[in-house]
């Protein structure tokens, strides 16, 4: 009995404690941020004129990659990817500024190195928003299961086999060893592959519809989520897992997962419909400055709240995108979509140049850690973890579809899965220790980008001519070039579905009364549709043709 009572006063004095420590927790405010002071005087003109230098020589890169653009539009060097010739023309930019720092005639160390900072903050915004905005969504969303299965549990399966091979290679001494955590948040990022070329392949390919829209979608689907599944391993190895079982910190990485992704899914989604039922209830039309600066408010503002509340704002802003281009953009006068069409595609083009240019000037500014060894079996577990992702899922996809996923497109889709932009980024990002590991870990994917984009790339047209003979003739009978300049398609078109503002009548007739909507199709059409986005009534329509035949008469008087 004694022992019994010793027992139930130990329990209740740890649950008394326990309580007491998360009723503390919970009723002790929050310890203030810090403020840093503010920098005067010399200090301040310092990092102003830094500042100001940096600024400067983006800007000359970026000028100078956007006239190499212009170049192999105007000589129809169509074969070469725009990724390959920016990151090659910064590997030569690098090699020339080390020439010149060697002879001791300038210093831009500073202004040449890569911030993560700025990548996140800056650059990866647009091209994601870019992305989701320019989404064909009547395929996204009749294939959505397809898209996420890619997506999701391809990155996944990825993320795992290069982050596990990694871990136990490390531990058997074949390689450099690092921890489970580490490797895994290497196998994440280095998960993510560039949309950019990959589609430009597959439009040069003539693909069908379905099919290029299923590896669009997963390719920008997987570089949200590669973010997050990154994002999850560091808050692992932030946080002391030493006392923690295996299966307790899977279930905690995936509880992590799962909040980021739908959190942030949800919020960006909400955004969206938010700025939609603002914009059809508030006429701005009129207005387009105000129009338009509504629209980039919104268009970045779920980026920075999913940021501030600890979310992804990578996913958040993909999401938005999507709901904006779906519902809100139906709201704008015909002037602001083109508007918005036009400068989401330039800003995009912008940030993609910066950031391939400055992957190839890092391979001379960058502290590099080299292991042969390393290098090697991450390019072999890269390559087969791509492999396991595509081959296996598209022959499950197949039993459900009806457009069916042939061998060879499995085997170019594994081909072009090119790594890009945001694996470099976030190698970058990574807060490993000691600085050896976070060197050898920003080598290594260095290596891996220019291997896959240089190589993979480069390889891309050759193998579509070798597999691809009876397309080949076809385009040779027809006198069309192979075209992979996405800037020269994107300046050539406007598409047709973005500057669509229907009647009430055409609505109906196009979409309610269709026999062939299923599922959230049909439920989009019937309902949400109609409450988030503006239809005109025949007087209406009468209303604005007659302001706009009013308007080009004044203008074509002044």
């Amino acid at each position: 009995m004694a022992e019994f009572a010793n027992a139930t006063r130990e329990v209740v004095n740890v649950t008394l404690r326990t309580t007491l420590a998360a009723t503390t927790k919970l009723v002790m405010p929050t310890p203030a941020k810090p403020i840093f002071p503010v920098q005067t005087g010399v200090q301040a003109q310092q990092e102003e004129q830094s500042s100001g230098m940096t600024i400067f020589f983006s800007l000359l890169v970026l000028a100078i990659c956007i006239i190499l653009v212009h170049l192999l539009i105007k000589y129809r060097l169509h074969f070469l990817p725009e990724s390959v010739a920016v990151v090659s023309l910064g590997i030569l930019m690098g090699a020339f500024i080390k020439i010149i720092e060697a002879q001791k005639l300038a210093n831009w160390k500073e202004e040449e190195m890569f911030r993560p900072n700025m990548f996140f903050l800056l650059l990866l915004p647009p091209i994601i928003f870019e992305s989701g905005y320019s989404l064909h969504k009547g395929n996204f969303f009749q294939n959505i299961g397809s898209i996420t299965l890619f997506s999701v549990f391809g990155t996944a399966i990825s993320a795992f086999i290069v982050g596990g091979g990694i871990y136990f290679l490390g531990q058997a001494d074949v390689i450099y060893k690092l921890n489970m955590t580490d490797s895994f948040a290497f196998g994440s990022l280095i998960s993510a592959v560039d949309p950019v070329a990959t589609i430009a392949i597959f439009n040069a390919l003539n693909v069908d519809p379905v099919l290029n829209m299923l590896v669009f979608g997963e390719s920008i689907l997987n570089d949200a989520v590669s973010i997050v599944l990154t994002n999850t391993a560091e808050g692992l190895t932030r946080e002391n897992m030493s006392d923690v079982s295996g299966w307790q910190t899977f279930l905690q990485a995936l509880g992590y997962f799962l909040k980021m992704f739908f959190g942030s899914a949800a919020l960006g989604t909400l955004t969206g419909l938010i700025s939609a039922l603002v914009l059809k209830h508030i006429d701005l039309r009129k207005t387009p400055s105000l129009e338009f600066g509504m629209m980039i408010i919104f268009a970045y503002l779920p980026y920075g709240l999913a940021e501030g509340i600890s979310l992804s704002g990578i996913m958040a802003i993909l999401f938005s995108g999507i709901v904006m281009s779906h519902y809100t953009h139906h709201n704008l006068s015909p002037v602001t979509q083109i508007l918005m069409q036009q400068t989401l595609r330039t800003v995009a083009f912008m940030c993609e140049t910066c950031v391939f240019a400055f992957l190839g000037l890092s391979i001379f500014s960058f502290p590099h850690k080299f292991e042969m060894s390393f290098v090697i079996w991450c390019i072999v577990l890269v390559l087969f973890g791509r492999a396991v992702n595509i081959f296996p899922l598209s022959y499950l996809l197949n039993f459900f579809r009806d457009h069916k996923i042939t061998p060879k497109m499995m085997f170019i889709m594994w081909f072009s899965g090119l790594r890009g932009a945001i694996p470099y980024a976030l190698s970058l990002h990574l807060g490993l220790e000691p600085i050896e590991k976070r060197q050898l870990i920003g080598t290594t994917t260095i290596i891996i980008v220019l291997f896959t984009v240089l190589l993979l790339g480069g390889g891309t047209m050759p193998l579509i001519r070798l597999i691809d003979i009876e397309d080949s003739k076809a385009r040779k009978r027809n006198k069309k070039d192979i075209n992979l300049s996405k800037t020269e398609k994107m300046g050539n078109t406007i598409e047709s579905e973005h500057l669509s503002e229907l009647t009430e009548e055409e609505y109906e007739a196009q979409y309610i009364k269709r026999q062939d909507l299923k599922g959230f199709m049909w439920l989009d059409a019937k309902y949400l549709n109609p409450f988030f986005t503006r239809r005109l009534t025949q007087e209406s329509l009468k209303l604005q043709m007659q302001n706009d035949t009013w308007l080009n008469t004044q203008l074509n008087t002044e």
